[in-house]
């Protein structure tokens, strides 16, 4: 009976801490400062950006939803869009170290640059830290910064889960209106939504 109960007490508090820990940083809120570095080994400070429009990536070389927007050049074509505005561009890869998926800095630096990524950096969060601050739960997961350091938008890519590469680019992307809404002075219409993909590997 007590073991039992013990059991159930455990799991219990596994689960509320669970849900703390990635409980997702909310629209309206001040964004979570990290330190990470690059797959170079220099440091970036995402407080260093305030004053900018940052957008906020979590990124899985071995993702079949992340394998899509970058087939499909989605994912390429938004970084190149909006660096061309000025927007700070960061992808995070928060996989642990010990899961199969693990890229050395190295190895994910090659991957984005072979995928013809134009991110203004690749960000290495082997702890989790950062992805726990924000709520990551799936790859891709985006996040849209305002310049006053306060987050504009937190969840889905687009509004297509399971489509073709050609449907892909033809999907209502969120990242890209909140982006359009926010830097036309526009309060963001759909400021949260539920994130897809594949669960980012903590």
């Amino acid at each position: 009976m007590l073991r039992s109960s013990l059991t159930a007490l455990a799991t219990a508090l596994a689960t509320l801490c669970s849900a703390g820990a990635f409980a997702a940083a909310a629209p309206g809120q001040v964004a979570p400062d990290f330190t990470l570095s690059d797959t170079a080994g220099k440091p970036a400070r995402l407080s260093d950006y305030k004053g900018k429009w940052v957008v906020l990536e979590w990124v899985n070389p071995g993702c079949p939803f992340v394998q899509r927007h970058y087939d499909s050049k989605n994912m390429q074509g938004l970084q190149k869009q909006y660096g061309a505005k000025e927007v700070v561009w960061l992808s995070v890869n928060s996989t642990n170290q010990s899961n199969p998926d693990y890229l050395k800095p190295a190895a994910m630096g090659d991957w984005m640059h072979g995928q013809g990524g134009a991110p203004r950096a690749t960000l290495m969060d082997e702890k989790g830290e950062a992805g726990r601050a924000y709520g990551a739960r799936t790859t891709p997961q985006m996040v849209v910064i305002n310049p006053d350091g306060k987050l504009a938008y937190n969840g889905a890519i687009d509004d297509k889960r399971n489509v073709s590469l050609e449907e892909t680019r033809l999907a209502k992307n969120y990242v890209k209106a909140a982006l359009a809404e926010g830097m036309a002075g526009k309060p963001v219409t759909v400021a949260t939504s539920a994130p897809y993909g594949c669960s980012v590997k903590y």
